[in-house]
């Protein structure tokens, strides 16, 4: 097998010129597959990191308080003791926190929007604090007092700036509504379509506008070290909740919002919790990602037939030049396996180094544009919730590139090689051209 080996590299250095435009183009394929992923994989992180910071937890404890059968409210009674009970069933957690929620106007003078209203205390919102960009005022004020923070695009609409009052107004009991008057203690960067319809105010500002208890909140947020961990922790959790005889909804997958409809139509009252993951709360805009998993696949699967095409009619060219060389080698005894393998280390030899250099090369570019901080269109801001395209590449997509890339290839080389190992040794050494 070693003077194969090295009869397979001899070759390779003797058609020097075929060597490099194959190998030129199965590294430039390699390069583009592994930006594509790393774009694939950036759009990912920050829709995660962006999402699980301003709407949901890697695992949330949420639920309903049902005053009558047909009235819900999204609030969890008896806080502090559901805190302490999730934190010793998930003392492995990075942080354990609550928010408090609400759906309402935000009203100034001059305009009015409707906003999901998220009540927070700014000391404990560490991933809140790591993804929003500030333009005005201090997050940090919203940690007491009856404060909100908006967006730019929502600020400009109202006519606000930091310092001005707005109105929060609800709907409380059927038919009935309250409003409370808050100060604007910060104005964020926008980040897509959460920062359309979110707007963040202190606890207080829900409890007053809510009329709650203060021992009442919306729903538990846990951060994990790995998000792609919540599917065994909200089973884990899920397990531990009931053996402290809370009462729980049945899994159903979907955000806690979409459940508002069925809830009110079951006969129940009193409290539930529901129990989701990220995944579930980020349903809604997962489907941009869907979608461009699904292009990316589509052209990585036409680049990699472009190449497998392009190997089989190199090796099929190789094939045809070096059929007096196949009928010598068959003529001193060498066998048809050997003939076949001959073929097949060099285009293993040429794929494999080839697409090493272009994994480094798909490297090298993902660094450099990230460098560039290239902004993106307002249009994909919304679901990317970013101003700027990160990339991100995954060593799992890296080191499948250089497994599957040389893999279908060589097996692209397979039949030609095959051709060339049933060769006659008389007839090939008689052929010309």
């Amino acid at each position: 097998m070693t003077r194969i080996l090295l009869i397979a590299i001899r070759s390779l250095f003797k058609q020097r010129r075929r060597t490099m435009l194959l190998g030129g183009a199965i590294i430039s394929v390699t390069a583009l597959l592994v930006l594509l992923g790393s774009v694939g994989n950036g759009i990912r992180h920050t829709m995660l990191n962006a999402g699980s910071a301003m709407i949901t937890g890697h695992v949330n404890v949420g639920g309903f308080y049902k005053i009558t059968a047909g009235e819900a409210i999204p609030a969890i009674v008896k806080r502090d003791q559901l805190l302490k009970d999730v934190k010793g069933i998930v003392p492995e957690a990075k942080q354990v926190l609550d928010r408090r929620r609400g759906w309402g106007k935000v009203v100034s003078e001059s305009d009015t929007v409707m906003s999901a209203l998220v009540g927070i205390d700014a000391r404990d919102e560490h991933e809140l604090a790591a993804v929003i960009s500030i333009v005005e005022g201090d997050f940090a004020d919203l940690s007491v007092g009856m404060k909100i923070m908006l967006f730019q695009k929502q600020a400009e609409r109202l006519g606000v700036k930091v310092g001005d009052q707005v109105t929060l107004s609800a709907p409380i009991m059927k038919g009935q509504r309250n409003s409370v008057d808050v100060e604007v203690a910060a104005i964020a960067k926008d980040m897509g379509l959460i920062s359309i319809m979110s707007s963040y105010v202190t606890k207080p500002c829900i409890a007053e506008l809510y009329q709650m208890a203060q021992d009442t909140t919306g729903v538990v947020f846990i951060y994990l070290d790995d998000p792609y961990d919540s599917e065994d922790i909200e089973a884990n959790v899920r397990a531990g909740l009931l053996q402290k005889d809370y009462r729980i909804m049945d899994r159903q997958e979907g955000a806690f919002y979409r459940k508002f409809e069925q809830v009110q139509g079951e006969d129940w009252t009193g409290q539930k919790l529901d129990l989701t993951t990220w995944e579930d709360e980020l349903a809604g805009i997962q489907w941009t990602m869907k979608t461009f998993d699904t292009v990316t696949t589509l052209l990585i699967g036409i680049l990699l037939v472009i190449i497998i095409v392009g190997v089989m009619n190199t090796t099929w060219i190789s094939v045809r030049d070096r059929t007096r060389e196949i009928g010598t080698l068959r003529a001193i005894g060498m066998g048809q396996f050997k003939i076949l393998m001959m073929f097949v280390m060099e285009m293993a030899i040429l794929t494999g180094v080839a697409s090493v250099v272009g994994v480094f090369l798909g490297f090298g570019l993902t660094a450099f544009l990230n460098a560039l901080n290239i902004p993106v269109s307002q249009g994909f801001q919304i679901f990317l919730m970013s101003e700027t395209l990160r990339m991100v590449v995954e060593p799992s997509s890296a080191i499948t590139a250089v497994i599957v890339i040389p893999l279908l290839t060589t097996l692209g080389a397979m039949f030609p090689a095959l051709h060339a190992a049933r060769m006659r040794p008389v007839t090939a050494m008689h052929h010309v051209g």
